[in-house]
């Protein structure tokens, strides 16, 4: 058997062996893989944005004098406690450790909104200038946590879906695919409805 022969077996079995990998969601899963791994990032990208800001709030409202401490203690307790678990992208692979994330995400956002609401009490809060713009970049903030949260939602359904199905049964067993964690609310609606930051009612 010739060299020429040689190289076009192997050709020809890479060919083969790519089209297989296709033929059994292999390629899709990897993709699809990324997309979740991506879509991670920018939640963690958010919730660490949140976390930048809450100091400077805090900070903002330490100065109204007779703000209730139990409003600012639990906002500093709730930070603490979320940015006290790692934040790494291998926690869409941990069930358990992105449960414990998520929830204590949900506790500051709790905690974040009684602070706002109570806020509303204080006038002199409410004409600060720098209160409003940390306000108003919470807000954005809330926001584009929501749209990172759902973009992740979508991509680890489209994931969860792909590695479910039984032509894909080859290639999850290949690539050790596992489900995803997957956000849990009473009213998944609730997700793309960040919480009101509203310094502006009379």
């Amino acid at each position: 058997m010739n060299t020429s022969m040689i190289r076009r077996g192997m050709a020809a079995l890479l060919v083969l062996g790519a089209s297989l990998l296709s033929g059994c969601g292999y390629n899709t899963i990897v993709t699809q893989e990324q997309g979740v791994k991506a879509a991670w990032a920018e939640v963690l990208n958010q919730y660490q944005r949140r976390a930048d800001l809450i100091p400077n709030i805090v900070n903002t409202v330490k100065g109204e004098a007779g703000f209730e401490q139990e409003t600012l203690t639990k906002v500093v307790e709730a930070r603490a406690k979320a940015t006290s678990i790692q934040a790494t992208p291998e926690l869409v692979n941990d069930p358990e450790a992105f449960k414990k994330f998520t929830a204590a995400q949900g506790e500051l956002t709790g905690a974040l909104s009684r602070l706002l609401v109570v806020a509303e009490n204080y006038p002199n809060l409410k004409a600060n200038a720098g209160f409003q713009d940390l306000r108003t970049q919470l807000e954005g903030t809330e926001n584009r946590i929501a749209i990172a949260r759902n973009k992740y939602i979508k991509e680890v359904q489209q994931y969860n879906t792909t590695i479910a199905l039984l032509q894909n049964m080859l290639g999850k067993m290949l690539t050790g695919a596992k489900e995803k964690p997957q956000f849990t609310v009473e009213n998944e609606a609730a997700i793309s409805k960040p919480p009101a930051v509203d310094f502006n009612k009379k």
